[in-house]
Parts: structure tokens; sequence; C-alpha cells
């Protein structure tokens, strides 16, 4: 039997990243708009989302790992293949490294110390020590260089989206059901 749809943990792990994807870039976006006793509180939850998303990727990544997904139709075209290889490995890579690069810079703050990090308001996650005692001069340096590699990721992310979304717009409008195999329910 040709399997032609991923097995339901691949689905729900897929929606359930995209909704964290979505919840952490709109809070991105929104905390500036923010009053000031409301900005720590969105950024508490921009990390514990972004915590909570690479425990989810490492998962997917081990299902990845131990599940084919189904292959593709035959009517698409080795370009889309090799496109569809490359966007989906390319977001791969985002999912590790948004979070870590976060991680690196939140716990090279200057004041992290003095402001622990909490997961959803329950237990403390802890950052990494070795940055957090680096001379402060190169702490500060450290924590510049992984904001701005997050911020660049960022970016990166809005094409691989983009291009992810649209690949698979463009395969279901051309009458492949492209939407239902990722899609829970029959």
């Amino acid at each position: 039997m040709h399997v032609t749809r991923y097995t339901k943990t691949a689905m729900l792990l897929h929606w359930v990243m995209a909704v964290g994807i979505v919840a952490n870039v709109a809070l991105a976006w929104l905390w500036p708009t923010f009053a000031d006793e409301n900005v720590r509180p969105a950024i508490d939850t921009h990390k514990s989302i972004g915590m909570t998303l690479l425990g989810l990727a490492i998962l997917r990544l081990l299902w990845r790992f131990a599940h084919t997904p189904p292959g593709y139709p035959a009517s698409y075209k080795g370009w889309e293949r090799t496109a569809s290889h490359l966007v989906h490995w390319g977001l791969y890579l985002i999912l590790f490294a948004m979070p870590l690069t976060g991680w690196i810079m939140d716990s090279a703050y200057k004041n992290a110390a003095e402001t622990p990090m909490y997961w959803f308001g329950t237990f403390e996650f802890p950052r990494i020590g070795f940055i957090m005692t680096m001379e402060p001069g190169l702490r500060d340096r450290v924590h510049d260089t992984f904001g701005a590699a997050h911020s660049l990721l960022q970016w990166l992310l809005y094409a691989l989206l983009l291009l992810h979304i649209a690949g698979a717009l463009k395969h279901q409008m051309d009458g492949e059901k492209e939407l239902q195999r990722m899609m829970p329910g029959r």
C-alpha cells in the first residue's frame, strides 16, 4: 500500500509547531506596541514558546528519521521535488537555529542573573551558564552577535514559510491533494 498521507503524529507536530511559530512571530511584532508592564510577560512567553518549539523540533526530527514521509505524487517535476526538499530542510534548520540563537542571546543578556527565565511561569528554565559568566565585554558581543543572527533568521523563516505555503497551495490548485496529506481527518 502506497502511503500518501503523513502519520497522525507528524500532523500533530506540524500543526502544533505552526501555531507556536505564528504565536511567537506575532508576539515579537506586537510587544513594541504593548504598555511597559506587558512587555516583559510577552517576552517571557516568547521565550517559553521558543524553548517548547526547540523540544518539539527535536521530537519532530526523531520522528522524521524513524518514519518515512509519503512520497511525492508522480506529477511533481524534478525541480519541484528539489525545491521542496530544500525548503523543508531549511525549515528544520530554522526550527533549531531560532531558539538556540535566542537562548544564547538571552543567556548573554547583561541582567540574566537577576531576571530568571520561567517556562510559562512554572519552573525556572536554565540559561547557558558559561555564557552568563563570560567577561562583560565578550558577553555583550555574544549577546549582540546572536541577537543579530536571531533577527536575520526571522527573515529567512518568513521566506521559507512563504515558499512552503505557496508550494502547497500551488500543488493544491494543480489538482493534487497536497493539503490533505498534512490535514487530520479523512
